[in-house]
């Protein structure tokens, strides 16, 4: 059936995930073969609803820092954020060569030059079908298709065998922008012998086929038809260029003019027009200045914040916050995009304010996904056949049911691996085995802070958030050791102030009977007088509020 290529029996190869398995996001895969490692993307997720403050959550690279003279370089499989968000701040850490095809290295660009690093980084762009050797690697680039242009898989050559990185992928036989998926290499590869397969899981619980990107095209066509008298404002993700594209191309065709709004969509759309990825027809787009001087049934916007991202231009919009649109019954609003798993209440939310403006909103059959669905998993297994499989990018359960199609394609149970971030799966032709772990966890970026949030912090964020602060006061005599001033409380988040005052005076008074108790027994180790004041007055407020704040003793030295 499958021809086994000759290779080093000897030689084993570690497929080591820092971050991307069990959840969606932060993609970062190290290989490790000899004295040589290649890390295939470097990707961040948006921080939890507990994680308060925090902006981004990028992966802890210490196996890699550890290990840095290893370290041959990056290659990516596509621009999305969770796959090369995190690069500006690993960089700082680790400065090795990176290697993208030439959209996902525009964008790679862009984020480097926001973070001054530009010309302090070794770039190559490859092309599709072109391989880059790194020590003990040979990478090829293949085409793939998916929601953002130039997209890859990747076939990871080692001594011990040939691994195939499909990325996020779909098969598209009519895509927007480019050719369709290289399905004739995988089959090569496939016919030669391939030892493991590392495949998207992300749509492996849905059945069938993943609709093409082209058909979106007819949608907004049908759309623009049907709303001849309103302005058009069209949500998706700024990544999308394809969906852009066709946005634009009905704009153009029903005689309208595009604006685009939004940061991140007008980096990638002006990246994506500078490298001749987007098509846009000359005096279609007109700068956010100019759309007063246009009735709105001749106009479209293309925005950001189609996941109800607070800040995003069209949350803005929303709640009535945009300096330059605001929204009323003259308005067609389209959600092109569906809901990230967890942001289903702020899409929610968004929705409902902008149908309270009088905004028409659609949000139904106006987006496909940028990922195969089983039917396209199974003919990637069916081309590549491979020794053993290695689900990668999705939550446990996208992980398991494409751990199920596997085994229904005749993937013994015992060569299919559904590992976890951290975990060393060591592999050549003759096994396959889990061979312990390595540090992984989550880095927290709040603001300009890298990592100097952890979980001590977030706790008493969420301890904040969830029951206020009492802060007490007090002055000791620095000789003495007697209370010279207060004991003073201030509570912030806790309860009013105006309307609880019996309950803070009884409060003080407990507190300077406490300190008082201290003081005559002669206890002057401030650390136990804070210790008790703690305890004491914590006892006190949950007897009398059920709360329990957080306490914060301050004493001065007078």
């Amino acid at each position: 059936m499958r021809k086994k290529k000759e290779m080093n029996t000897d030689a084993k190869l570690k497929v080591i995930p820092l971050g991307g398995l069990e959840q969606i996001g932060m993609n970062i895969t190290a290989f490790e073969s000899g004295d040589s490692i290649i890390v295939v993307d470097c990707g961040l997720c948006f921080p939890a609803d507990d994680m308060l403050g925090i902006d981004l959550v990028i992966p802890d690279i210490t196996y890699l820092l550890n290990n840095a003279d290893k370290v041959k370089g990056f290659v990516f499989t596509h621009g999305h954020e969770d796959h090369i968000g995190a690069l500006p701040y690993i960089l700082k850490q680790l400065n090795v060569p990176l290697y993208a095809t030439r959209l996902t290295m525009g964008l790679i660009e862009n984020k480097l030059r926001e973070h001054n690093l530009l010309n302090q980084v070794k770039r190559k762009v490859v092309k599709f079908g072109q391989t880059i050797n790194l020590g003990e690697f040979r990478i090829e680039f293949i085409k793939t298709n998916h929601s953002i242009v130039d997209a890859a898989a990747l076939a990871i050559y080692s001594p011990a065998g040939v691994v195939i990185h499909t990325g996020d992928f779909k098969v598209d036989y009519t895509p927007v922008f480019g050719d369709a998926i290289d399905l004739q290499r995988f089959a090569e590869l496939g016919k030669k012998g391939v030892l493991a397969l590392m495949c998207d899981s992300t749509n492996a619980e849905r059945p069938g086929f993943t609709a093409s990107e082209r058909t979106l095209g007819r949608t907004f066509d049908t759309i623009f038809a049907q709303h001849t008298n309103t302005r058009i404002i069209i949500a998706t993700f700024a990544s999308n260029v394809d969906r852009v594209q066709q946005i634009i191309n009905s704009a153009y065709k029903y005689g309208r003019k595009v604006v685009v709004e939004g940061r991140s969509m007008v980096n990638v759309i002006e990246t994506a027009s500078k490298l001749g990825c987007i098509q846009i027809p000359d005096n279609t787009l007109i700068p956010i200045e100019q759309l007063k001087n246009y009735p709105d049934e001749k106009t479209v916007v293309i925005t950001t914040g189609s996941q109800g991202e607070s800040m995003a231009a069209l949350s803005r919009m929303a709640s009535n916050m945009h300096r330059k649109i605001s929204i009323g019954p003259k308005d067609t609003i389209i959600f092109s995009s569906s809901p990230i798993p967890g942001n289903e209440k702020a899409v929610t939310r968004v929705i409902n304010d902008l149908t309270r403006l009088g905004a028409e909103v659609i949000f139904q059959d106006t987006h496909v996904s940028g990922h195969a669905c089983q039917e396209e998993i199974k003919l990637i297994y069916s081309l590549v056949k491979p020794q053993y499989a290695i689900p990668v990018h999705g939550e446990y359960k996208h992980l398991k049911a494409h751990a199920r199609l596997a085994m229904d394609l005749g993937i013994p149970k015992e060569n299919i691996f559904i590992i976890s971030s951290g975990e060393v799966l060591e592999l050549n032709a003759e096994k396959a085995r889990v061979a312990g772990k390595v540090p992984v966890g989550d880095i927290l970026v709040d603001g300009l802070g890298v990592g100097d949030v952890g979980n001590i912090v977030l706790r008493d964020r969420q301890h904040l958030a969830e029951d206020g602060i009492m802060i007490v006061v007090l002055g000791l005599d620095g000789e003495s050791n007697y209370l010279v001033s207060g004991p003073d409380i201030v509570s912030r988040g806790f309860v009013y102030v105006r309307e609880s005052d019996e309950l803070l005076e009884e409060a003080r008074n407990l507190m300077y009977d406490t300190i008082e108790g201290y003081l005559d027994k002669g206890i002057s180790d401030w650390g136990k007088i804070k210790s008790g004041i703690k305890d004491v007055l914590g006892d006190f407020l949950w007897k009398k509020t059920k709360r329990r704040p957080m306490i914060l003793p301050i004493i001065l030295e007078v």
